[in-house]
């Protein structure tokens, strides 16, 4: 049914994810573990596409929307601040934001990240929902070393660090697409069915993302995006300690 969706993602991707993460990931004891760092990769996604718009985009003005846009859900994730009765509704913008004169992708980049960083946030509050129907408690958890391992290759000067940082959004989205169809088939189907039904959003993510490295580069990028399709694959099927979404293969305890 998804394979047409599917199959750029896994042709972009030079790896599928490990069968021992499948199986460390479908244990019960691990659901937890899963929903709280997906909620968390959620925001982190959303706070990526907010710093992208304000560090090369937006207006004084547009920065302060974009802002109060995520700080309810960073209140709650990392300061315990709020609830979902408060943050239903607050994935919405009231205005259009504009691009600062003279930025030539400024508004490509505005309509696809804003639209992105509004289903993030989405998102945010559907697995927040899904974690309080499980009877589970949230509390904040520390982050993989998979984001990390691909930021330290992002290039220091511009446009390339801008290329660099786009790319990394599109492995991220891709790889998150690829483990939710992954995993869903092993899950209770109310959580089977959000995974699935995040697939579609994923996958155009990741394209926005190409798009517009693709759009800002104005040559072929081909040789940065095989050069992180390398850093990611060793990223996610080399052995790691931490369990997370995005961790790579698990290490057994000697």
């Amino acid at each position: 049914m998804y394979k047409e969706l599917l199959e750029p993602i896994n042709n972009f991707l030079k790896c599928s994810t490990p069968d021992s993460w499948i199986e460390e990931a479908r244990k019960p004891e691990n659901l937890s573990v899963i929903l709280r760092d997906h909620l968390l990769c959620e925001l982190k996604a959303s706070q990526s596409a907010v710093f992208l718009l304000k560090r090369y985009v937006l207006t004084d003005e547009g920065k302060e929307q974009i802002t109060q846009l995520v700080e309810p859900y960073e209140h709650f994730a990392y300061k315990g601040i709020g609830s979902l009765e408060t943050l239903k509704g607050k994935s919405n913008i009231s205005k259009s934001i504009k691009p600062k004169d003279g930025c030539a992708y400024g508004q490509d980049m505005i309509d696809k990240m804003v639209l992105l960083i509004r289903e993030e946030l989405h998102h945010f509050y559907q697995v927040l929902e899904i974690i309080e129907e499980q009877g589970l408690e949230y509390r904040p958890i520390t982050a993989s070393r998979y984001a990390k391992g691909m930021i330290k290759h992002i290039r220091t000067f511009e446009p390339a660090a801008l290329i660099d940082k786009l790319i990394i959004g599109a492995f991220i989205e891709a790889r998150s697409c690829e483990r939710f169809a992954k995993l869903a088939p092993f899950l209770d189907e109310p959580i089977q069915k959000f995974y699935i039904s995040l697939l579609r959003s994923e996958a155009r993510h990741y394209q926005d993302y190409l798009e517009l490295a693709e759009q800002i580069a104005g040559e072929d990028i081909s040789e940065r995006i095989e050069h992180f399709t390398n850093v990611e694959a060793e990223l996610i099927t080399s052995d790691d300690s931490e369990f997370r979404f995005h961790s790579g293969a698990p290490k057994l305890a000697a």
